[in-house]
This record gives C-alpha cells, sequence and structure tokens, in this order.
C-alpha cells in the first residue's frame, strides 16, 4: 500500500485564538465577547472578537475626519472601531459622534466631547447593545502603512512601488531606465 500525500493531517488554523497581547484589560475583553460569541447568535460579536484578537497591524487606526464621513446620516447609531480613534486637524467641525473603541487619542477623544458625542468602551457598548443593533462596525485602512508603499518591485515597468533611497538627490536612481536622455526609460 503506498502513501496518500494528497492528505495533510494535524493541521493547525492559521487564524489566532487568542491575543498576543498579555494586556489584562484586553484579555478581560476578550472573555466578555467569547462569552457573547457562544451564547448569542449574533455575528456582530463574533467579528468583534476575532478583531480583538488581531496584531496591530491588522488593526489600523481611523481618524476622526473619515468617521465623520462613514456616519454621516446616521443618526443614533453608535460608530464601533476595535483600534484607535486618532485626530486630523484637517476637519474643522467634529459631528456630534457616539463611538466605541479600544484607544481614542487625547485630542480626537477632546474634539468628540466637546462636539457633544461619547465614548464607549467595549464593556459599556456591550451592556448597550449585546447583539451589536443599532451599530457600525468600521476599520482603519491596512494598505496606508509606509511599508506598504515599498511592495512589489521597483523601477518595473508599470510598477509603482516605492524604491529604498538615500535621499532624492539627482545622482539617486535618476539614470538608466528612468530617464529618456540616459539610455532608456522603463
Amino acid at each position: 500500500m503506498g502513501i496518500d500525500s494528497g492528505v495533510r493531517h494535524h493541521v493547525k488554523k492559521g487564524a489566532r485564538q487568542a491575543p498576543k497581547s498579555e494586556d489584562v484589560y484586553l484579555r478581560m475583553l476578550v472573555k466578555l465577547y467569547r462569552f457573547l460569541a457562544r451564547r448569542t447568535s449574533s455575528n456582530f460579536n463574533q467579528v468583534v472578537l476575532k478583531r480583538l484578537f488581531m496584531s496591530r497591524v491588522n488593526r489600523p487606526p481611523l481618524s476622526v475626519s473619515r468617521l465623520a464621513r462613514f456616519m454621516q446620516n446616521k443618526d443614533g447609531k453608535i460608530a464601533v472601531i476595535v483600534g484607535t480613534i486618532t485626530d486630523d486637524n484637517r476637519l474643522l467641525t467634529v459631528p456630534k459622534l457616539t463611538v466605541a473603541a479600544l484607544r481614542v487619542t487625547r485630542t480626537a477623544r477632546a474634539r468628540i466631547l466637546k462636539a457633544g458625542g461619547e465614548i464607549l468602551t467595549f464593556d459599556q457598548l456591550a451592556l448597550r447593545s449585546p447583539l451589536g443593533k443599532g451599530t457600525v462596525l468600521l476599520r482603519g485602512q491596512r494598505s496606508t502603512r509606509e511599508s506598504v508603499k515599498h511592495f512589489g518591485t521597483p523601477g518595473k515597468p508599470h510598477s509603482s512601488a516605492k524604491p529604498f533611497v538615500r535621499s532624492k538627490g539627482r545622482k539617486q536612481e535618476r539614470a538608466r531606465g528612468r530617464r529618456k536622455s540616459r539610455g532608456y526609460k522603463a
């Protein structure tokens, strides 16, 4: 009898089953949302639990300006962000918002509260909306990290990947392949 090489035994799941962080407050939230995800039929709680496990790269921040844009025409709803809410001084007036987030920066917190808004923690959210009714689940963009701009092959035709260059001077990566006058332009 031969070996069935097509079958993979004892394959572990790649997804996290618990957060890597040792933060006791995060661990308490995980306990709470593990219970809610198990005992309620709400998909919202399962998504929040999964996001609580995520690494910091996968919990990108969301600015107040984007938050305000996403919450237009959603009066009375709670914006839920499993991550950080940051300030954006390009937004001149912050609307009245009710938000639940893991963390809110000092200036963002001051502006939201000054506008008559409310900031909830996830345990307060669980009491107010245990099934996630009347909430809008949001998240920031992952692709805005500086390191993502370098992904790919710089210099390759039709690639917009950013090269790692010491400076943007005349002598740095401005020769063959970059200018028509120096051989060719890729």
